[in-house]
Protein backbone atom coordinates (compact mmCIF):
# COMPACT_ATOMS: atom_id res chain seq x y z
CA UNK A 1 0.00 0.00 0.00
CA UNK A 2 1.30 3.61 -0.76
CA UNK A 3 -0.54 6.68 0.80
CA UNK A 4 -0.27 9.87 -0.39
CA UNK A 5 -1.64 13.01 1.84
CA UNK A 6 -2.16 16.08 0.25
CA UNK A 7 -3.09 19.73 1.18
CA UNK A 8 -6.61 21.20 0.26
CA UNK A 9 -5.04 25.12 -0.16
CA UNK A 10 -7.18 28.16 -1.05
CA UNK A 11 -10.30 27.01 1.25
CA UNK A 12 -9.99 30.25 2.72
CA UNK A 13 -12.03 31.96 5.92
CA UNK A 14 -15.42 29.85 6.07
CA UNK A 15 -18.28 31.83 7.95
CA UNK A 16 -21.88 30.82 9.09
CA UNK A 17 -24.09 29.14 5.77
CA UNK A 18 -21.11 28.89 3.45
CA UNK A 19 -21.10 25.98 1.07
CA UNK A 20 -18.40 23.50 2.12
CA UNK A 21 -18.92 21.04 -0.78
CA UNK A 22 -18.46 23.93 -3.11
CA UNK A 23 -15.75 25.05 -1.16
CA UNK A 24 -13.58 22.46 -1.35
CA UNK A 25 -15.04 21.06 -4.67
CA UNK A 26 -13.35 24.59 -6.58
CA UNK A 27 -9.76 24.26 -3.77
CA UNK A 28 -9.16 20.55 -5.07
CA UNK A 29 -10.39 19.99 -8.67
CA UNK A 30 -8.09 16.73 -8.51
CA UNK A 31 -10.17 14.95 -6.42
CA UNK A 32 -10.88 10.95 -7.53
CA UNK A 33 -12.97 8.48 -6.42
CA UNK A 34 -11.51 6.61 -3.39
CA UNK A 35 -10.18 9.58 -1.74
CA UNK A 36 -10.20 10.26 2.15
CA UNK A 37 -11.16 13.87 2.74
CA UNK A 38 -10.26 14.85 6.44
CA UNK A 39 -12.15 18.07 7.44
CA UNK A 40 -10.79 20.30 10.41
CA UNK A 41 -14.61 20.05 12.49
CA UNK A 42 -13.87 23.79 12.94
CA UNK A 43 -14.73 24.80 9.88
CA UNK A 44 -17.76 22.32 9.90
CA UNK A 45 -18.72 24.43 12.84
CA UNK A 46 -18.19 27.62 11.31
CA UNK A 47 -20.46 27.01 8.44
CA UNK A 48 -23.03 24.96 11.10
CA UNK A 49 -23.22 28.39 13.05
CA UNK A 50 -21.93 26.58 16.07
CA UNK A 51 -20.35 29.56 17.59
CA UNK A 52 -20.87 31.56 20.92
CA UNK A 53 -20.81 35.48 21.40
CA UNK A 54 -18.71 36.20 23.95
CA UNK A 55 -16.80 39.27 25.65
CA UNK A 56 -13.31 39.64 23.94
CA UNK A 57 -11.83 39.46 27.46
CA UNK A 58 -11.64 39.84 31.37
CA UNK A 59 -13.82 37.75 34.08
CA UNK A 60 -17.29 37.98 31.69
CA UNK A 61 -15.44 36.23 29.03
CA UNK A 62 -14.52 33.51 31.26
CA UNK A 63 -18.48 33.08 32.80
CA UNK A 64 -19.35 32.59 29.19
CA UNK A 65 -16.74 30.36 27.93
CA UNK A 66 -17.89 28.35 31.57
CA UNK A 67 -21.75 28.55 30.79
CA UNK A 68 -20.89 27.10 26.81
CA UNK A 69 -19.05 24.52 28.76
CA UNK A 70 -22.08 23.67 31.30
CA UNK A 71 -24.04 23.41 28.12
CA UNK A 72 -21.77 21.40 25.97
CA UNK A 73 -21.18 18.98 29.22
CA UNK A 74 -22.84 15.46 29.85
CA UNK A 75 -20.67 14.50 32.64
CA UNK A 76 -17.36 16.00 34.23
CA UNK A 77 -14.67 13.11 34.08
CA UNK A 78 -11.70 15.10 35.99
CA UNK A 79 -11.29 18.49 37.33
CA UNK A 80 -7.88 20.55 38.04
CA UNK A 81 -7.91 23.58 38.77
CA UNK A 82 -9.43 25.91 35.96
CA UNK A 83 -8.99 22.49 33.72
CA UNK A 84 -11.88 19.96 32.99
CA UNK A 85 -12.12 16.77 31.15
CA UNK A 86 -15.77 15.95 30.63
CA UNK A 87 -17.59 14.00 27.91
CA UNK A 88 -19.83 15.52 25.75
CA UNK A 89 -23.20 14.89 24.66
CA UNK A 90 -21.67 12.98 21.59
CA UNK A 91 -19.75 10.90 24.28
CA UNK A 92 -16.45 12.02 23.38
CA UNK A 93 -13.99 12.54 26.49
CA UNK A 94 -12.30 15.99 25.51
CA UNK A 95 -10.83 18.46 27.19
CA UNK A 96 -13.30 21.44 27.25
CA UNK A 97 -15.37 19.87 25.81
CA UNK A 98 -13.67 20.97 22.34
CA UNK A 99 -14.66 24.03 22.97
CA UNK A 100 -11.96 26.16 20.92
CA UNK A 101 -11.01 29.59 21.00
CA UNK A 102 -8.41 29.67 17.95
CA UNK A 103 -8.86 30.60 14.36
CA UNK A 104 -11.88 32.43 15.28
CA UNK A 105 -12.95 36.04 16.07
CA UNK A 106 -12.03 36.89 19.76
CA UNK A 107 -15.47 37.57 20.61
CA UNK A 108 -16.99 34.46 19.34
CA UNK A 109 -15.73 30.19 21.07
CA UNK A 110 -16.60 27.54 18.42
CA UNK A 111 -18.42 24.56 19.86
CA UNK A 112 -18.12 21.13 18.10
CA UNK A 113 -20.17 20.11 15.58
CA UNK A 114 -24.09 19.10 16.75
CA UNK A 115 -23.99 15.64 15.00
CA UNK A 116 -20.15 15.06 13.50
CA UNK A 117 -21.60 12.17 11.40
CA UNK A 118 -24.40 13.89 10.33
CA UNK A 119 -22.35 16.43 8.75
CA UNK A 120 -20.14 13.51 7.13
CA UNK A 121 -22.82 12.16 5.37
CA UNK A 122 -24.12 15.60 4.18
CA UNK A 123 -20.71 16.96 3.13
CA UNK A 124 -20.24 13.35 1.19
CA UNK A 125 -23.52 12.90 -0.15
CA UNK A 126 -23.56 17.21 -1.83
CA UNK A 127 -19.95 15.95 -2.95
CA UNK A 128 -21.39 13.23 -4.65
CA UNK A 129 -24.40 14.28 -6.04
CA UNK A 130 -23.63 17.45 -7.18
CA UNK A 131 -19.96 16.84 -8.37
CA UNK A 132 -20.02 13.03 -9.13
CA UNK A 133 -17.73 12.39 -6.32
CA UNK A 134 -17.29 8.98 -4.90
CA UNK A 135 -15.11 9.73 -1.34
CA UNK A 136 -14.96 9.26 2.56
CA UNK A 137 -15.23 12.06 4.58
CA UNK A 138 -13.70 12.11 8.03
CA UNK A 139 -14.43 14.61 10.66
CA UNK A 140 -11.70 15.53 12.82
CA UNK A 141 -10.28 17.31 15.95
CA UNK A 142 -7.56 17.71 18.40
CA UNK A 143 -7.36 15.88 21.23
CA UNK A 144 -5.05 14.75 24.48
CA UNK A 145 -4.73 11.48 25.21
CA UNK A 146 -4.62 9.33 29.07
CA UNK A 147 -0.92 8.69 30.08
CA UNK A 148 0.49 10.28 26.75
CA UNK A 149 1.73 14.31 26.42
CA UNK A 150 1.38 15.85 23.26
CA UNK A 151 -2.03 16.11 21.23
CA UNK A 152 -3.23 14.20 17.83
CA UNK A 153 -6.12 14.41 15.83
CA UNK A 154 -8.93 12.09 15.76
CA UNK A 155 -12.74 11.41 13.87
CA UNK A 156 -15.39 12.50 15.43
CA UNK A 157 -17.60 11.98 12.27
CA UNK A 158 -16.91 9.81 9.22
CA UNK A 159 -19.27 8.16 6.03
CA UNK A 160 -18.32 6.35 3.69
CA UNK A 161 -16.09 3.65 5.66
CA UNK A 162 -15.88 1.88 8.63
CA UNK A 163 -14.36 3.63 11.74
CA UNK A 164 -12.53 0.91 12.59
CA UNK A 165 -11.15 -2.14 10.74
CA UNK A 166 -11.84 -5.06 12.70
CA UNK A 167 -9.27 -8.42 12.34
CA UNK A 168 -11.00 -10.50 15.20
CA UNK A 169 -10.49 -14.08 14.14
CA UNK A 170 -8.36 -13.73 11.17
CA UNK A 171 -5.26 -15.77 11.56
CA UNK A 172 -1.44 -14.07 12.13
CA UNK A 173 1.92 -15.16 10.16
CA UNK A 174 2.75 -17.77 13.32
CA UNK A 175 -1.01 -19.22 13.42
CA UNK A 176 -2.41 -17.62 15.98
CA UNK A 177 -6.33 -16.49 16.10
CA UNK A 178 -6.78 -12.58 16.40
CA UNK A 179 -9.04 -12.11 19.58
CA UNK A 180 -9.26 -8.51 20.18
CA UNK A 181 -7.39 -6.44 17.59
CA UNK A 182 -9.58 -3.95 16.69
CA UNK A 183 -7.51 -0.79 14.62
CA UNK A 184 -9.49 2.53 14.57
CA UNK A 185 -8.33 3.68 11.58
CA UNK A 186 -10.14 6.61 11.04
CA UNK A 187 -8.39 8.01 14.04
CA UNK A 188 -4.69 7.13 12.28
CA UNK A 189 -6.12 8.46 9.12
CA UNK A 190 -7.20 11.95 11.05
CA UNK A 191 -3.57 11.69 12.53
CA UNK A 192 -1.96 11.69 9.00
CA UNK A 193 -4.03 14.13 7.66
CA UNK A 194 -2.95 16.55 10.64
CA UNK A 195 0.73 16.05 9.74
CA UNK A 196 -0.16 18.60 6.87
CA UNK A 197 -2.65 20.80 8.11
CA UNK A 198 -1.36 22.18 11.32
CA UNK A 199 -3.18 24.57 13.33
CA UNK A 200 -1.52 27.58 12.23
CA UNK A 201 -1.12 27.26 8.49
CA UNK A 202 -4.73 27.74 7.86
CA UNK A 203 -5.09 24.36 5.94
CA UNK A 204 -8.02 23.04 7.31
CA UNK A 205 -8.72 20.19 4.28
CA UNK A 206 -6.22 17.37 3.87
CA UNK A 207 -6.73 14.17 1.69
CA UNK A 208 -5.34 10.53 1.88
CA UNK A 209 -4.79 8.56 -1.34
CA UNK A 210 -4.35 5.36 -1.80
CA UNK A 211 -6.27 3.32 1.39
CA UNK A 212 -9.37 3.04 0.18
CA UNK A 213 -9.77 0.90 -3.28
CA UNK A 214 -13.17 2.22 -3.39
CA UNK A 215 -15.81 4.14 -0.89
CA UNK A 216 -18.76 2.42 1.20
CA UNK A 217 -21.20 3.19 3.91
CA UNK A 218 -21.21 2.45 7.25
CA UNK A 219 -24.39 3.65 9.40
CA UNK A 220 -22.31 3.61 12.70
CA UNK A 221 -20.01 6.42 11.67
CA UNK A 222 -17.79 7.57 14.66
CA UNK A 223 -20.09 6.44 17.37
CA UNK A 224 -18.28 2.92 16.71
CA UNK A 225 -15.50 4.41 18.49
CA UNK A 226 -17.11 5.45 21.89
CA UNK A 227 -16.80 3.07 24.39
CA UNK A 228 -19.67 1.54 25.93
CA UNK A 229 -19.78 2.99 29.85
CA UNK A 230 -19.76 -0.95 31.33
CA UNK A 231 -16.94 -1.64 29.30
CA UNK A 232 -14.56 1.42 29.98
CA UNK A 233 -12.72 1.03 33.27
CA UNK A 234 -10.80 4.50 33.28
CA UNK A 235 -14.12 6.56 33.62
CA UNK A 236 -13.07 8.98 36.04
CA UNK A 237 -9.44 10.62 36.71
CA UNK A 238 -8.22 9.40 39.86
CA UNK A 239 -8.86 11.75 42.37
CA UNK A 240 -12.52 11.66 41.28
CA UNK A 241 -12.68 8.00 41.33
CA UNK A 242 -11.16 8.06 45.04
CA UNK A 243 -13.51 10.38 45.96
CA UNK A 244 -16.86 8.22 44.11
CA UNK A 245 -14.83 4.79 46.12
CA UNK A 246 -14.80 6.46 49.19
CA UNK A 247 -18.36 8.04 49.11
CA UNK A 248 -19.53 4.67 48.31
CA UNK A 249 -17.74 2.74 50.98
CA UNK A 250 -18.38 5.15 53.39
CA UNK A 251 -22.23 4.75 52.79
CA UNK A 252 -21.75 0.86 52.71
CA UNK A 253 -19.85 1.44 56.27
CA UNK A 254 -22.98 2.63 57.35
CA UNK A 255 -25.37 -0.41 56.78
CA UNK A 256 -22.69 -3.11 57.03
CA UNK A 257 -24.62 -6.65 57.64
CA UNK A 258 -24.58 -8.67 60.60
CA UNK A 259 -23.69 -12.16 58.58
CA UNK A 260 -20.55 -14.13 58.40
CA UNK A 261 -19.18 -15.88 55.61
CA UNK A 262 -19.66 -18.80 53.86
CA UNK A 263 -16.44 -19.96 53.84
CA UNK A 264 -13.23 -19.52 55.88
CA UNK A 265 -11.68 -15.78 55.72
CA UNK A 266 -8.44 -15.38 53.74
CA UNK A 267 -6.30 -15.29 56.40
CA UNK A 268 -3.79 -12.92 54.73
CA UNK A 269 -7.08 -10.36 54.12
CA UNK A 270 -7.83 -11.05 57.85
CA UNK A 271 -4.32 -9.90 58.61
CA UNK A 272 -4.37 -6.70 56.24
CA UNK A 273 -7.63 -5.85 57.59
CA UNK A 274 -6.44 -5.90 61.83
CA UNK A 275 -3.19 -3.55 60.26
CA UNK A 276 -5.00 -1.18 58.22
CA UNK A 277 -6.30 -0.38 61.35
CA UNK A 278 -3.63 -0.83 64.22
CA UNK A 279 -2.54 2.88 63.99
CA UNK A 280 -6.21 4.04 64.45
CA UNK A 281 -7.38 2.20 67.02
CA UNK A 282 -7.62 3.40 70.66
CA UNK A 283 -3.92 3.01 72.44
CA UNK A 284 -4.29 -0.33 74.27
CA UNK A 285 -6.81 -2.03 71.54
CA UNK A 286 -5.91 -5.32 70.61
CA UNK A 287 -7.60 -7.54 67.62
CA UNK A 288 -6.57 -11.02 67.46
CA UNK A 289 -7.08 -13.30 64.49
CA UNK A 290 -7.80 -16.87 66.08
CA UNK A 291 -5.99 -19.35 63.85
CA UNK A 292 -5.32 -22.23 66.19
CA UNK A 293 -7.75 -24.75 65.63
CA UNK A 294 -7.70 -26.19 68.97
CA UNK A 295 -7.96 -23.08 70.81
CA UNK A 296 -10.61 -21.02 68.20
CA UNK A 297 -12.83 -24.41 68.86
CA UNK A 298 -13.04 -23.30 72.77
CA UNK A 299 -13.51 -19.90 72.56
CA UNK A 300 -16.54 -20.56 69.81
CA UNK A 301 -17.88 -22.84 72.51
CA UNK A 302 -17.68 -19.78 74.67
CA UNK A 303 -19.40 -17.72 72.20
CA UNK A 304 -22.89 -16.71 73.01
CA UNK A 305 -25.25 -17.46 69.83
CA UNK A 306 -22.18 -18.25 68.04
CA UNK A 307 -23.64 -18.76 63.78
CA UNK A 308 -22.92 -22.19 62.64
CA UNK A 309 -22.23 -21.22 59.28
CA UNK A 310 -19.21 -19.29 60.29
CA UNK A 311 -15.98 -20.37 60.34
CA UNK A 312 -13.30 -17.85 61.29
CA UNK A 313 -12.66 -15.94 65.06
CA UNK A 314 -11.55 -12.55 65.55
CA UNK A 315 -11.33 -11.39 69.48
CA UNK A 316 -11.47 -7.66 70.33
CA UNK A 317 -10.69 -6.45 73.77
CA UNK A 318 -10.26 -2.79 74.87
CA UNK A 319 -7.44 -1.44 76.95
CA UNK A 320 -7.54 -2.53 80.51
CA UNK A 321 -8.87 -1.37 82.69
CA UNK A 322 -11.50 0.08 80.41
CA UNK A 323 -14.32 2.82 81.44
CA UNK A 324 -17.44 3.93 79.56
CA UNK A 325 -15.60 6.29 77.45
CA UNK A 326 -13.00 3.52 76.61
CA UNK A 327 -15.84 1.19 75.87
CA UNK A 328 -17.85 3.97 73.39
CA UNK A 329 -14.47 4.53 71.46
CA UNK A 330 -14.08 0.48 71.51
CA UNK A 331 -17.29 0.13 69.82
CA UNK A 332 -16.24 2.77 66.85
CA UNK A 333 -12.92 0.96 66.36
CA UNK A 334 -14.61 -2.64 66.31
CA UNK A 335 -16.80 -1.08 63.52
CA UNK A 336 -13.31 0.21 61.58
CA UNK A 337 -12.45 -2.90 61.61
CA UNK A 338 -15.59 -4.07 60.37
CA UNK A 339 -15.41 -1.52 57.61
CA UNK A 340 -11.42 -2.73 57.49
CA UNK A 341 -12.61 -6.27 57.00
CA UNK A 342 -15.38 -5.83 53.98
CA UNK A 343 -13.07 -3.68 52.61
CA UNK A 344 -10.94 -7.38 51.85
CA UNK A 345 -14.32 -9.28 50.88
CA UNK A 346 -14.44 -10.44 54.52
CA UNK A 347 -18.36 -10.64 55.49
CA UNK A 348 -18.37 -10.31 59.78
CA UNK A 349 -21.27 -10.65 62.19
CA UNK A 350 -20.49 -9.03 65.94
CA UNK A 351 -21.23 -10.57 69.00
CA UNK A 352 -20.46 -10.63 72.58
CA UNK A 353 -16.93 -11.60 74.13
CA UNK A 354 -16.25 -15.20 75.20
CA UNK A 355 -18.37 -16.02 78.52
CA UNK A 356 -15.69 -15.97 81.33
CA UNK A 357 -13.24 -13.64 79.61
CA UNK A 358 -12.90 -9.74 80.13
CA UNK A 359 -15.02 -6.88 78.34
CA UNK A 360 -14.57 -7.13 74.23
CA UNK A 361 -16.32 -8.69 71.56
CA UNK A 362 -15.80 -11.39 68.92
CA UNK A 363 -15.91 -11.04 65.14
CA UNK A 364 -17.39 -14.16 63.07
CA UNK A 365 -16.12 -14.25 59.93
Amino acid sequence: MRLEILPVLGIGDVTEGDDLAAMVATAAPWLHDGDVLVVTSKIVSKAEGRLVDVPADGPQRLAARDEALAAETARVVASRGATRIVQTHHGFVMASAGIDASNVDKTRLVLLPKDPDASARALRAALRERYDLDVAVIVSDTMGRPWRNGLTDVALGVAGMPAIRDHRGEIDPYGNELQLTQMAVVDELAGAGELIKGKCEQVPVAVVRGYLPATWDDDLGARALVRDTELDLFSLGTAEARAAGMAAGLAAAAVLPDAPGDAPADPAAVRRAIAAVADVVAPGTVFTHVTDDEVRAALVAAVPGWPERAADLVLGEPPAPADRADLVRFGADVQRLRTALAAEGVPSALLPAPAGGTAGAALAL
